[in-house]
C-alpha cells in the first residue's frame, strides 16, 4: 500500500517509485534538501534503519563541510529481511470475476468497487489522476490513504501495466488518518460538556431537588418529599401554585441588554408586533421570526430608557438568538447604533407566584406599590428587596398573580432565602420545571422547541395577534408563501383524553381512525402532555391538521402496545380562559 511516511518527499516535489519487494511506494530521486531514511525510505527492519539513518547523516555532513560522507560504525550491521520480489495481490481472489461478477470494494467511504475501476479503465481514463476524478477514488476524509495504491493496483491489472506507469497521486494534508476523537474530542463523561448552575443551586441541593439538563444548565426539576412520587410532588407544587404561593428559580432565562439610540427600531425589525411606543417601565411579549416565518424564539422584553431595553430570550435560545441579532446588526444594518451585552448570568431570577405572591414580597420590599393600580401587568418597577437593589416584573408564565425578582446574582441566594422566609405564613413551596409546565401547559403558553418544531408559524400557533400588519420585520415576507396560508396546515390545539387518568405520551401520533388500513394517515402530533392536579383529569397539547376547525371532534392516539387513546379537540386553553388570575 502507501507508505505514510513517504509525504515529506511528495510534498518536496518528489517522485515515489514502487516497491515491488514491498508492495508499497518508496521515495524516489530528492528533488530538494531531503533525504529520506528507515520506514521513509521502506526500510523497515532494525538493521536496515540504522544503515539508512547513518548513511543519510553522513551525506547531510559531507554537504555540509564534515567529513567524506562515509558512515562508519562499530555495530555489525545485517539485513535480516532480504529483499526478494513478491507477488501483489490487489483483489481477494474469488471463483466468481471480482471485477464484474459481483461487487469488491476499494474505497468503503466512496463505494468504489473494483468494477468501477474496470469501467473507467474501458472509457479510457488510464492514469491515476483522471481514474479519481472519474470514480470519485480518494475523495473521502481518509485521502485516500485506504484505497488509492489498490486502485491503482487494480487499474494497472486491467491496462496490462506496472503500476508505476499509471501515475501516482500527491496527498494532501492530513498525512496520516485523524481519529475523530482528535476532532470532535473524546468521551470524557461529565466533562464533555461545561455545567452551569445558579447562584441558588446550593440551596436546591441542601433542599432535595432532582435535575434536568436545560442547554448546559442544572434546573431543578422538582423537589420530591420522602415517599412522594414525581407526580405526587408535581401536583403539590401546581396545587400551591395555583392556591397559595410558589417560587421558582428562573435564573437560566437568557437576558440581552440592548441599548443605543436605535435600539426600538431595532426590536421593532427583529420582533414581530411592534416596539416603537413601548413607554419606560413597560414590557411587552413578543415573537422573533427566523426568515422563513417560523417561530425561532420568544420572550419578554421592557424599556429601561429611552435607547435602553431589557431582552429575555429562552433558556436554550440564549446563545443562538445573540447570534442572530448580532447578524444582522453586523452585516444588514451597520447603520444602526445599537450595542447588545449578554446579561444572562448577571442577574439572579426568582417568580413569586400565586394568590398570596403580593402579600409574600410586600413583606420584604417596602419601596416598591405592588397594588394592581400602580404596578400593572406586563410592567416593572425597580426597588429593594430583602435590602438588595432588585428590578421586579409583573408578568406571568403560569397564568397565576406573578413578581418576578431580579437581583445581581451575587446576591441570588440570599434573596431567594429571604423570599421563602417571607412566604413560610402562606405554606410558600418551591417547584422545580415539571410545574412549570403543567402550570404553563393549562394556559397553552408554548414553549419553543417542543410546541414548536421549525415549521410552526405565528398563526399555527393561534397567534396572529402578535404580527404587525403595519410594519415590516424579519420573516414577514414569507407569512404570504402560498404554503404558509394553507387552511389544512398543523394548528395548536388541546385535547382532552377520554380516560380520566391516562396522560397521552409526549411525541404520539394522532390518527382519525386507529382501525384503518395501513400505512394510517397521520393528522398531527402531541407536543405536550401532563397531568392536571388544578382540574382534576390530564391536558395536552397539540398541533393538528385543521385543528382549529375540529373543536369537538374525536380522534386517537395509537399505542406501542397495540391501543390507542381517544380523545376530544378542545380549546388549548384549559385554565381561567378569560385571564382574570393573573390580572387581580
Amino acid at each position: 500500500g502507501w507508505n505514510p511516511t513517504v509525504h515529506l518527499h511528495a510534498q518536496s516535489g518528489g517522485k515515489p517509485r514502487f516497491n515491488e519487494a514491498l508492495g508499497a511506494f518508496v521515495p524516489g530521486a530528492s528533488v530538494q534538501g531531503e533525504r529520506s531514511a528507515g520506514a521513509c525510505a521502506g526500510s523497515f527492519d532494525l538493521a536496515s534503519c540504522i544503515k539508512d539513518g547513518l548513511a543519510a547523516g553522513a551525506e547531510a555532513a559531507r554537504e555540509a563541510g564534515f567529513g567524506d560522507g562515509t558512515a562508519k560504525t562499530s555495530v555489525p550491521l545485517t539485513d535480516d529481511v532480504p529483499e526478494e520480489p513478491s507477488r501483489t495481490v490487489w483483489l481477494t481472489p474469488s471463483r466468481k470475476d471480482p471485477v464484474h461478477e459481483h461487487k469488491q470494494f476499494i474505497d468503503l467511504q466512496e463505494d468504489v468497487s473494483a468494477g468501477d475501476v474496470a469501467l473507467a479503465a474501458k472509457e479510457g481514463y488510464d492514469s491515476t489522476p483522471l481514474l479519481n476524478r472519474y470514480t470519485t477514488l480518494g475523495f473521502g476524509t481518509d485521502q485516500g490513504k485506504l484505497g488509492n495504491v489498490i486502485g491503482m493496483g487494480v487499474l494497472a491489472e486491467q491496462l496490462g501495466k506496472d503500476i508505476a506507469e499509471v501515475g501516482s497521486v500527491t496527498f494532501r494534508q492530513p498525512y496520516a488518518p485523524v481519529t475523530f476523537g482528535a476532532i470532535a474530542g473524546g468521551e470524557v463523561g461529565e466533562m464533555l460538556d461545561p455545567v452551569r448552575k445558579t447562584a441558588i443551586h446550593p440551596w436546591h441541593v441542601a433542599h432535595g431537588a432532582l435535575f434536568e439538563n436545560v442547554g448546559q444548565w442544572k434546573r431543578p426539576w422538582y423537589y420530591p418529599k420522602p415517599g412522594e412520587s414525581m407526580l405526587d410532588a408535581v401536583n403539590r407544587e401546581c396545587l400551591a401554585a395555583r392556591n397559595a404561593v410558589a417560587l421558582l428559580d428562573q435564573s437560566t432565562l437568557g437576558k440581552i441588554d440592548v441599548r443605543g439610540p436605535d435600539a426600538a427600531e431595532f426590536l421593532n425589525r427583529v420582533y414581530s408586533n411592534n416596539w416603537l411606543k413601548l413607554g419606560e417601565g413597560r414590557a411587552r411579549y413578543g415573537l422573533m421570526l427566523g426568515e422563513d416565518g417560523m417561530v425561532m424564539d420568544d420572550g419578554v422584553s421592557s424599556r429601561l430608557a429611552p435607547g435602553r431595553f431589557h431582552m429575555f430570550t429562552t433558556t436554550g435560545g440564549a446563545a443562538n438568538v445573540m447570534s442572530w441579532l448580532e447578524q444582522w446588526l453586523q452585516t444588514e444594518w451597520p447603520d444602526l447604533k445599537v450595542y447588545l451585552t449578554s446579561v444572562t448570568d448577571q442577574w439572579a431570577t426568582m417568580s413569586v407566584v400565586g394568590p398570596r405572591a403580593r402579600d409574600t414580597v410586600a413583606k420584604i420590599c417596602s419601596d416598591i406599590d405592588f397594588s394592581s393600580e400602580d404596578f400593572p401587568f406586563l410592567s416593572f418597577r425597580e426597588g429593594t428587596v430583602a435590602g438588595v437593589p432588585a428590578r421586579v416584573y409583573r408578568i406571568s408564565f403560569s397564568g397565576e398573580l406573578t413578581f418576578e425578582i431580579n437581583v445581581p446574582a451575587d446576591y441570588g441566594l440570599h434573596v431567594w432565602e429571604s423570599v421563602m422566609e417571607a412566604g413560610s405564613e402562606f405554606g410558600i413551596t418551591p417547584y422545580g420545571t415539571e410545574t412549570m409546565h403543567v402550570l404553563r401547559a393549562e394556559k397553552a403558553f408554548i414553549i419553543v422547541g417542543q410546541d414548536t418544531d421549525g415549521t410552526v408559524t405565528p398563526s399555527d400557533l393561534g397567534l396572529d395577534w402578535l404580527v404587525s400588519n403595519r410594519k415590516d420585520f424579519l420573516g414577514k415576507r414569507s407569512l404570504s408563501r402560498p404554503d404558509i396560508v394553507r387552511e389544512d396546515r398543523k394548528q395548536l390545539v388541546g385535547l382532552r383524553s377520554e380516560y380520566p387518568v391516562r396522560v397521552i405520551p409526549d411525541g404520539s401520533q394522532i390518527v382519525e381512525d386507529p382501525r384503518g388500513p395501513t400505512p394510517i394517515t397521520m393528522i398531527g402530533h402531541v407536543t405536550s402532555s401532563y397531568y392536571s392536579a388544578s382540574l382534576g383529569h390530564p391536558v395536552a397539547l397539540a398541533l393538528v391538521k385543521g385543528g382549529r376547525g375540529r373543536m369537538g371532534q374525536r380522534v386517537y392516539i395509537p399505542l406501542h402496545d397495540g391501543n390507542s387513546i381517544a380523545a376530544i379537540i378542545t380549546s388549548p386553553v384549559f385554565y381561567d380562559p378569560k385571564n382574570e388570575r393573573q390580572n387581580v
